[in-house]
């Protein structure tokens, strides 16, 4: 398993070790590659990892090799190859990697493949569109809006909108290292790409070195979480509320539902999580913020609320956060973009508004506020909603893992 970040970081990090922790207990040898950290929970048996990399670092020396650094590693590619001399997997199961390891590692990969003759396969999953964004999200956070200038290999207008946070600089070795890498077609060496949505795949495979590999396996959801058989706790949450959970950002929608919520003073909010714009639910009568909450904590605030609300504004890569509602048997309005329509069933176990549309996210709301035999409708229609959990999406995954070449097909280069 590769992956920068070896500690809990999000939800990217969450995948990367329930898999690898389900695939031991079904007697497989799992290691993991990345950044070293102090709170790095997996390693791997020859102890090799990156140093660690803080690009908000206010070092002098942090900001001259910044460029070179995420471009390019030649720590990461010596330090891979301890790892695989060492154990000489089957398969290498990438995840996030670019700026901290870069694909440097997917070129080393490569060569210790040609060096041993090792049939091992190269996976990749999609916890956003990196390979076609340099910004990863689609979403220019200058303008607030989607953006796909970049597709077909346009990189150069990530330093036109200076889409990578809000800097010139960091725009222009966002593009850099996106050029660098396409135009060696490193991506080409890839045999698979998991799409976590029908929508993803749309996405990358706009990309020519992935276009006929990619393969779409929805996220799964831990059914230990599942609250359809337990009873709402009420007598705990005795207030009838609204729940928002997860990272409170501009490309979330959380602003959009910050002034929906001052439009709705009858509507009680809880907000659960962190980001930039945590301060801004702080001072409003009918919000109440509890921060970061996780485990059986969070269980319980997604149980007993009417419903929670995903008012995402970027393409939405699953929406996890639908699939922990609806197992727990709360309904999810959610905006109609990116993968989001693919898990709400509108009007069976959630309801669906248009994007960024303020004035439509607040009907939604009072559909349901107002209206309790709807939510009792939507909550039965969440049980009916069967998401994979890790069991088959392992069986799946493992599939793709087996495969002895990719089915490639006929795939239009767009942009």
């Amino acid at each position: 398993m590769i992956n920068k970040f070896l500690y809990p970081n999000g939800g990217s990090e969450s995948y990367v070790f329930q898999l690898g922790d389900y695939l031991q207990k079904q007697g497989h040898r799992v290691q993991y590659f990345g950044m070293e950290h102090k709170g790095r929970c997996v390693g791997n048996r020859v102890e090799a990892y990156t140093s660690d990399m803080d690009f908000h670092g206010k070092a002098v020396l942090s900001r001259l090799t910044y460029a070179v650094k995420t471009i390019y590693s030649r720590e990461a590619r010596a330090l891979i190859r301890k790892v695989l001399d060492d154990f000489r997997p089957d398969v290498c199961h990438l995840n996030n990697f670019n700026y901290q390891l870069t694909p440097s590692v997917i070129l080393e990969i490569t060569k210790w493949k040609q060096d041993t003759g090792r049939p091992c396969r190269m996976i990749y999953t999609a916890h956003d569109y990196q390979l076609v964004c340099p910004n990863h999200m689609l979403f220019n956070p200058i303008h607030k809006e989607i953006c796909e200038k970049c597709a077909g290999g346009h990189f150069v207008n990530c330093v036109k909108g200076r889409c990578i946070h809000g800097s010139v600089i960091k725009s222009i070795v966002g593009s850099a290292e996106s050029y660098y890498w396409n135009r060696r077609r490193t991506y080409g060496y890839i045999d698979a790409v998991i799409c976590p949505s029908e929508f993803v795949k749309t996405k990358l495979d706009r990309n020519p070195f992935l276009c006929g590999k990619t393969r779409v396996l929805h996220n799964f959801i831990g059914y230990s979480d599942c609250g359809h058989e337990k009873t709402r706790e009420k007598d705990k949450e005795k207030k009838r509320y609204a729940l928002y959970f997860g990272r409170l950002s501009e490309e979330k929608g959380i602003t959009t539902l910050i002034r929906a919520a001052k439009s709705l003073p009858e509507v009680h909010f809880v907000f659960a999580g962190t980001g930039p714009f945590s301060r801004q639910t702080t001072h409003i009568s009918n919000i109440k913020y509890v921060g970061f909450k996780s485990g059986e904590e969070l269980k319980a605030l997604i149980r007993n609320a009417a419903f929670t609300v995903l008012p995402s504004q970027w393409y939405e890569v699953f929406g996890l956060t639908i699939g922990e509602s609806i197992v727990n048997g709360t309904p999810v309005i959610g905006a109609r973009i990116g993968a989001v329509p693919e898990l709400i069933s509108d009007m069976r176990n959630g309801l669906l508004y248009e994007a960024g549309d303020e004035r439509s996210l607040e009907q939604a709301i009072l559909m349901i506020w107002r209206n309790p035999e709807i939510e009792s409708r939507l909550r039965e229609g969440c049980r009916d909603h069967i998401f994979q959990d890790v069991e088959s999406y392992t069986e799946e995954l493992l599939k793709i893992y087996g495969q002895k070449q990719v089915e490639y097909r006929n795939c239009r280069r767009t942009g």
